[in-house]
């Protein structure tokens, strides 16, 4: 017999969670004591709670296993709750662990106590709270179960602190994704009937053809039937930008000529998403309810295909194994070569940095220009949420090797712990962090675990002292009238170094290659600290060109 601790750690260890994210607290003690011993899953003690949950985000968005983080009852679950909710719009699978009252005190009030069913049931696909030893390893299954099953994301599972020192007798079982459904022979004919009749086919890849096979399936899909392919917002990476059909990066800001371009299209083919809000272009592309064009859906869970947009065609099914499945089908297509070289010409021109010199500032594009230019060609990038990363969707040509994190929710905070969960997963790669001077500052203090154990990524900080794309919609709809939004911060450079980081800064008039290249050459984690331009909002427009509306 085992502790019910002993038992959680070893489940872990056999579902590969090689690390657990947390802040201690007094209500799971059992469980970091059960840790203590253990080979298999390291315990990587962070410094604010949301700070653990965004880096077992970002280790689900690498693995595809669940990321796993424990926090303490009370104020320690409902700071780890922003990580759920990014979990539960990116469609990411995280287990959360909370350490829970005893069960003698459960309803009783007592000192931090919380309903978590309550609390997070509209944002967890289910949360368990065992009160038997007995009911453990089935709990522990079935939310790794859930968690990976349909559309992936977040489980919470509350632990009553007295419960983990019970006994249990239990075996530990190895637990895989089950297979989505493999493509149907009539689906693919309907797709290939309808491929056929379409002169200027768009297809929009979303989050979940990130692992390499669906990459590879798409790449050889669009090359075979050569069809453009569009990549939705945060899902860069799922797609050569260097190739003639790669049809750009759909986000937030994106310009009317973008959008009229790809609006062009007389078949949309969604693949890996669910459509919502942002890939679509604000429901417009493919238009929601009814689309101007008929829209075809691949995904492989059958919950969102129709939900948002009718569909002429759904497909419930792996998006790889369905494309794959046509790509052994004779070629009835034949492209429009006009339309491929309308969308190139466009996009060719679009990702070519090319901006006024402002006078307040450094050019934040000019930086990730340069950045993109030295990063390694298997770089993983992580932005944080706003403007900033505006400039790497539009200019940094991700290639096949690239990996590209960042929150689809548009959660600030991302950006640090996001990288340091990548470099320790993936030690031998560079990462590279793109991050405002408001996301720094509210999880950059997770340096010091960067710093403790020997994450080593390169941070890129762009500090224009203002909360840039809260300024952007002020400027649009209260012109004149700025609240809320401008920022004083520190200086940067000497905050990276107290916690033992390489720090450089970049003021206008300083060689930004030579800086660049200074923090990409340190062993360690680094910053670059960017005095960055308030005139240059974004890669998409100006402060005086807004104010000028």
């Amino acid at each position: 017999m085992v502790r019910v601790a002993d038992f959680i750690v070893d489940f872990l260890g056999v579902q590969h969670a090689k690390r657990l994210y947390c802040v201690p607290g007094e209500s799971y003690l059992t469980l970091l004591d059960g840790l203590y011993d253990s080979k298999d899953v390291q315990t990587i003690i962070c410094r604010h709670e949301s700070g653990a949950g965004f880096m077992a985000v970002a280790e689900a968005k690498i693995t595809g296993r669940p990321g796993v983080f424990a926090v303490s009852r009370g104020p320690g679950a409902t700071n780890g709750s922003i990580a759920l909710h990014v979990a539960e719009q990116d469609a990411v699978p995280v287990i959360c662990l909370i350490g829970q009252v005893s069960r003698k005190e459960k309803g009783r009030g007592a000192f931090q106590e919380m309903d978590y069913n309550s609390v997070f049931g509209s944002v967890a696909k289910a949360v368990f709270e065992p009160h038997r030893a007995d009911e453990v390893a089935k709990v522990f299954t079935d939310a790794w179960k859930i968690a990976l099953a349909g559309i992936p994301g977040p489980v919470v599972i509350s632990l009553p602190e007295d419960l983990l020192a019970d006994e249990l007798v239990a075996d530990c079982q190895y637990i895989k994704a089950a297979d989505a459904p493999a493509a149907r022979a009539k689906d693919v004919e309907q797709f290939l009937q309808m491929l056929g009749k379409a002169e200027r086919p768009l297809i929009i890849a979303g989050n979940a053809m990130r692992s390499d096979e669906r990459k590879q399936a798409l790449a050889r899909f669009a090359k075979q039937f050569a069809v453009p392919v569009a990549c939705a917002w945060k899902a860069q990476d799922v797609f050569d930008n260097n190739s003639s059909l790669f049809a750009g990066h759909i986000g937030f800001g994106a310009p009317l000529v973008q959008q009229q371009a790809l609006g062009r299209a007389d078949l949309i083919i969604g693949i890996g998403t669910r459509m919502g809000d942002v890939a679509s272009m604000h429901y417009t592309l493919p238009r929601a309810p009814v689309p101007d064009q008929p829209f075809i859906h691949i995904y492989d869970s059958a919950e969102p295909i129709g939900r948002n947009v009718e569909t002429a065609l759904g497909v419930c099914a792996d998006p790889g194994n369905f494309l794959d499945a046509v790509c052994e089908k004779e070629n009835t297509y034949r492209a429009d070569n006009r339309w491929i070289a309308e969308i190139h010409d466009f996009v060719a021109g679009f990702m070519t940095f090319k901006s006024p010199e402002p006078d307040d500032g450094v050019d934040y594009g000019k930086v990730i220009f340069e950045l993109a230019r030295q990063a390694p060609d298997d770089a993983i990038v992580v932005t944080d949420a706003g403007n900033f990363s505006s400039w790497v969707h539009r200019h940094w040509r991700l290639g096949n090797d690239n990996l590209m994190l960042g929150a689809i929710a548009g959660a600030m905070g991302f950006g640090v712990p996001g990288g340091i969960a990548a470099s320790l997963a993936e030690p031998d790669r560079c990462v590279i962090v793109v991050v405002g001077d408001g996301g720094m500052l509210m999880t950059g203090q997770e340096l010091a675990t960067a710093v403790q154990y020997g994450a080593r990524p390169k941070i890129i900080l762009s500090d224009n002292s203002i909360y840039g794309t809260i300024r952007t919609h002020q400027e649009k709809h209260f012109p004149g009238r700025v609240s809320g939004t401008n920022l004083t911060s520190p200086d940067f450079r000497k905050w990276a170094q107290s916690f033992g980081a390489k720090a450089v800064a970049i003021r206008q008039g300083d060689n930004i290659a030579a800086r660049l290249a200074e923090a990409m050459a340190h062993e360690g984690p680094s910053v670059v600290h960017v005095h960055s331009s308030r005139e240059a909002l974004s890669a998409f427009t100006t402060l005086s060109r807004l104010q000028k509306l």
